[in-house]
């Protein structure tokens, strides 16, 4: 498929790939499975003979005609044209599979995991940089203020690196393949996530209210950046506080 550079895709090459990619997974068969930005159908055609339901959503018109027609051998994939960002959100139990558009890749996340009937999980490819940034137990690099979030609800682990030439085009940046499991128990009861997300949206966004918080409980000097702590470490700060 010819590339429309102004709606950001790197489509994978390989149906084996995305097989092996799917063998890694946790994906059962009486899963209904979105396949967001599905281009031409690479990977809904590879999940439509593992799971239950899959729906397709592309936004391209171009993809989207093709996408219509490839998967019309496939009963069991419903194909969305639109927006992935307006999309009417699932209200019954899903997971996600995806190549999303790697500029879209926060944007995306945070729409699915703070709606009300959040993925029990998602595979999604993204930029590596990004990717990493997204595991909240690893403090060996920095992390961001979505991998805390997420990290009170899901496990995050890369699974796989991908190479450019996985795709076409090739991408300019490295790419991963990142698993995120909804935990069975929150790491923050469930009448508290809202209360943790407020809590360090205004710590990551204000360093002087990060600065005002006890950081000796967790072992850390004043000064200490967010990007630098780990989950538990953040978990245990949140719920020193009172306020939240």
């Amino acid at each position: 498929m010819k590339r429309r550079a102004d709606y950001s895709q790197n489509f994978l090459r390989s149906p084996k790939l995305v097989e092996s990619l799917i063998a890694r997974s946790n994906l059962k068969e009486d899963d209904t499975v979105y396949d967001l930005g599905a281009g031409s159908g690479v990977i809904s055609s590879a999940l439509a003979k593992k799971v239950k339901k899959v729906v397709a959503v592309e936004y391209e018109p171009g993809a989207a005609k093709i996408l219509i027609h490839n998967m019309k051998e496939y009963p069991n994939v419903s194909v969305k044209i639109g927006d992935v960002m307006k999309l009417n959100l699932p209200t019954s139990p899903y997971k996600i599979f995806a190549n999303i558009p790697f500029h879209l890749s926060s944007p995306i996340i945070q729409r699915f995991i703070n709606s009300p009937m959040s993925p029990e999980a998602a595979y999604l490819i993204v930029q590596k940089q990004f990717g990493r940034k997204l595991i909240a137990t690893d403090t060996t690099h920095f992390t961001g203020q979505l991998g805390m979030l997420l990290g009170a609800e899901y496990k995050v682990k890369i699974i796989k690196s991908l190479r450019k030439t996985d795709f076409w085009p090739y991408p300019a940046v490295d790419t991963v393949f990142v698993e995120m499991v909804k935990r069975p128990t929150p790491l923050v009861p469930q009448n508290r996530l809202s209360a943790y997300s407020q809590f360090t949206i205004q710590c990551f966004s204000d360093p002087k209210k990060l600065a005002k918080m006890p950081l000796q409980v967790i072992g850390q000097a004043p000064g200490a950046s967010p990007s630098r702590l780990s989950l538990d470490q953040w978990v245990i700060l949140f719920n020193s506080q009172k306020i939240y």
